[in-house]
């Protein structure tokens, strides 16, 4: 990376607060020297951990404030009462330019309604969605929404689609990645109502991926798709039971090796593959998501994250930033959203029932792609 990329972190957000911001923040130094660090908080609690770190207190800018958004803090009770709070100060950092993304492991529906409110939504969003990277048995795929919606209409799910199309492209430099629909079979007749008439417009548009159509829960871990899309209730309730079942086979499995000299023989001899699945399945080095559809890259972090953890978001969201990821879902999104306003006016005319508002939206569509084309380059 060339150049300093600056990163606002909330260091009272999570389970642990500076005890894992701060070493997290520290070894993400160590991987790339070029960042930057403004650190949200109370001084007194941060500066222990970042006396003693003295490279990272180098490229570290301490701003103070004693307050913070509890876990159990109600979103608009955070939108009201927490102007002056590590989480919003540190978004607020994004939104004035300060920095180039933000990183809390604090509560999510307070750091989704923050966020959205100071960063505001890309045009053509409705509503962002959390995506992250979960690992298969052959290659990586993106899945959203993992909890910043738990509900979700047919248009939402299309466009948490080409969200993650583009995330795809993006962050795995996929040319065309394949979406499916997360979905209880994967017959056209499953499923509820906003599933079935979702699926129906991704057939009929052209997104920067190829709608595979519905999948099951047991497709994800196969890896048959490179883009799961689903409603945040569903999404959170998959990642958190795959986390649950990675730290249940991890313990299962020591256990099973220190159970007789012939298991700890055994262990000791596959001890490098054993190391090379451990890797693959860590749920800490696949730690972040970022709230997709917004103005500018805010990345949530787990709050029970340790410092590796927490490093490995630091270093997703710096990642994104560099590439400038939003400005490119942009553009795509303002091409969809036009072909949608298409689709649209050519139902209405079919029923005999167009309005002049959809002109209207049609030709603002095609307005705010034209700009961000023009943009991006």
């Amino acid at each position: 990376m060339s150049g300093h990329l600056t990163i606002a972190l909330d260091a009272m957000g999570g389970d642990h607060g500076p005890a894992s911001v701060i070493p997290g923040a520290a070894l993400a130094l160590t991987h790339d020297p070029h960042l930057r660090f403004m650190i949200f908080g109370d001084e007194a609690k941060i500066l222990p951990f970042l006396t003693s770190r003295p490279q990272l207190k180098a490229a570290a800018q301490i701003i103070h404030t004693d307050q913070f958004i509890s876990a159990h803090e109600k979103p608009v009770a955070a939108l009201r009462n927490g102007r002056q709070s590590s989480m919003r100060l540190a978004i607020n950092a994004v939104a004035d330019k300060q920095a180039d993304c933000v990183i809390s492991g604090g509560n999510t529906g307070a750091l989704m309604a923050i966020a959205k409110t100071v960063l505001k939504c890309l045009p053509g969003i409705d509503r962002p969605a959390i995506a992250s990277v979960l690992p298969t048995m052959d290659k990586d795929l993106v899945m959203l929404d993992l909890g910043a919606n738990l509900e979700c209409d047919a248009g939402m799910l299309v466009q948490f689609a080409i969200l993650g199309s583009v995330y795809a492209r993006a962050v795995r430099g996929l040319d065309k990645p394949k979406i499916g629909l997360l979905n209880v079979g994967s017959e056209d007749m499953k499923g509820h109502d906003e599933l079935r008439e979702a699926a129906k417009i991704l057939q009929q548009i052209t997104f920067p991926g190829e709608y595979a159509g519905f999948i099951e829960g047991n497709d994800i871990p196969m890896g048959s798709v490179d883009v799961v899309v689903t409603d945040g209730f569903t999404g959170n309730v998959a990642l958190k039971t795959a986390e649950g079942v990675s730290k249940w086979f991890t313990h299962m499995l020591r256990s099973a090796l220190k159970s007789t000299p012939k298991a700890m023989l055994g262990g000791l001899l596959a001890k490098s593959a054993l190391e090379k699945l451990k890797t693959h399945i860590d749920p800490r080095l696949y730690n972040g998501g970022m709230f997709l559809g917004l103005d500018g890259v805010c990345v949530k972090s787990h709050g029970s994250m340790d410092e590796v953890g927490f490093a490995n978001a630091i270093r997703y969201a710096s990642e994104l930033a560099a590439r400038n990821f939003n400005r490119r879902v942009a553009v795509e999104i303002a091409e969809v959203l036009k072909q949608e306003s298409q689709i649209h006016d050519a139902e209405l005319r079919a029923d005999g029932t167009k309005d002049d508002a959809s002109g209207a939206v049609q030709a603002g569509a095609q307005k705010d792609y034209a700009c961000l084309k023009k943009e991006v380059g």
